[in-house]
């Protein structure tokens, strides 16, 4: 089975070397990769001791990062090999101060393993929820290394609950010790005999409670607001624009502002969201030191590294991915600043939303209709946005913790 699924991998070279002609994003990630080896061999010091931090994209970036700080602080002679399967991750945080190096994990075949380990020897592996690459899970197990897997959540409908999966059960066998999200996980760890599991939570709820001791002031968007009922729509895709953009270009109230900011914001799908917006738009972009930004209705958010601050603004949110298949983006995030929430249909996936759609702090919309009644009813009712705030905010302050659990189980 493992040679098999070797030869799989060689195979999903090949076609992603034929895709990246045609795709940026793959490209991007096919390219990075070729330099993997260059930049450990130039950048490793064999004197040096390192952890190694792994995370599929972005999102598991964020996850993990409470858990590698207060290792960074703990171990500070230690130092930090970070990888990232995705561009959408090793672009954005390349440059991270957490990490010394910071590369794309090489395909996951045995010889990129052997000589990735060879290079790194990491004296502690973190994976973040759901990366699970066999050959690299297997080389890490026969190099007897520590190797840890924070915020875990699995399904039933897995490989590794399946007949099918026993290479991936295997795999499993090389962490020490697995962290999961909730109950079900470890229930179906248990299920298989993997017995090396706690339920810790998701790091998630401690990486956004240290927003609120942070600066979230953000100058233009105070100059744009002024004293307005604002809506922020996070991390938006196409199909959450469907359902918003009726709503926006109907909207006669002088005291309601929107900001959006799309999860892509190369410049082609901006200039068709604002072609689309038939009320007074500035995106960020455009935007000039001294522009009077009072008079406009929608501000576009096309820059990166400022939503968990904006968030701060908002009274509503609405944050983007569930309208369509891409995924649930980050509710936490909103929901530490205590506003109400809403989202598409498709959050199954997602615990918290799951959790927070039954107390009654998340609302889920399916059309245009149903954005427009909720919207109306939270902006015209200050006490109902309070209510359903407070209940996010406290299921924040509930949930976190799962750091310090992972940490005192942690040894080196």
């Amino acid at each position: 089975m493992r040679i098999a699924y070797s030869f799989g991998i060689y195979i999903a070279k090949f076609i992603l070397s034929i895709l990246a002609l045609f795709n940026g994003k793959i490209r991007s990630g096919v390219l990075g990769r070729r330099q993997t080896f260059r930049t450990l061999k130039e950048n490793i010091n064999p004197d040096d001791t390192y952890f190694w931090f792994h995370c599929a994209s972005l999102g598991e970036f964020e996850q993990g990062l409470p858990v590698f700080e207060a290792l960074k602080q703990n171990y500070p002679d230690y130092k930090v090999v970070l990888t990232f399967f995705s561009p959408s991750g090793y672009e954005v945080r390349k440059n991270t101060p957490i990490a010394d190096i910071v590369v794309y994990l090489p395909l996951d075949t045995r010889a990129n393993a052997n000589a990735f380990l060879s290079i790194v020897n990491p004296q502690l592996t973190i994976f973040v929820k759901y990366e699970f690459w066999p050959n690299f899970l297997f080389e890490l197990k026969k190099r007897n290394l520590n190797l840890y897997l924070i915020s875990a959540v699995f399904r039933e409908n897995q490989s590794f609950f399946k007949w099918y999966g026993g290479l991936m059960r295997q795999a499993l066998l090389a962490f020490n010790h697995i962290f999961t999200q909730d109950e079900q996980s470890k229930a179906l760890l248990k299920g298989i005999d993997y017995n090396h599991v706690t339920v810790s939570g998701d790091t998630r709820f401690d990486r956004v409670t240290k927003q609120l001791n942070q600066d979230n002031s953000v100058d233009f968007i105070e100059r744009f607001i002024g004293d307005a009922i604002c809506m922020v729509l996070g991390s938006t895709w196409p199909d959450d624009d469907k359902l918003y953009l009726d709503y926006i270009n109907s909207n006669t109230c002088d005291n309601l502002k929107f900001i959006i900011a799309p999860h892509n914001i190369n410049s082609r799908y901006v200039n068709s969201l604002l072609k689309q917006l038939k009320v007074k738009t500035m995106c960020y972009s455009k935007m000039h030191p001294d522009t009077d930004l009072s008079g406009y209705q929608v501000f576009i958010l096309d820059t990166i590294g400022y939503l968990s601050k904006v968030y701060s603004y908002a009274d509503i949110a609405y944050v983007g991915g569930a309208a369509g298949t891409t995924g649930l983006h980050n509710i936490l995030e909103p929901a530490v600043f205590g506003i109400p929430i809403l989202i598409g249909k498709n959050y199954h996936k997602f615990p918290e939303a799951k959790q927070l759609i039954t107390s009654g702090g998340v609302t889920v919309i399916k059309v245009p209709k149903d954005f427009k009644e909720q919207t109306d009813a939270l902006i015209s009712d200050k006490t109902l946005r309070v209510e359903q705030g407070q209940i996010n905010s406290d299921f924040i302050r509930k949930n976190k913790g799962a750091v310090v659990q992972i940490l005192n189980h942690i040894r080196i």
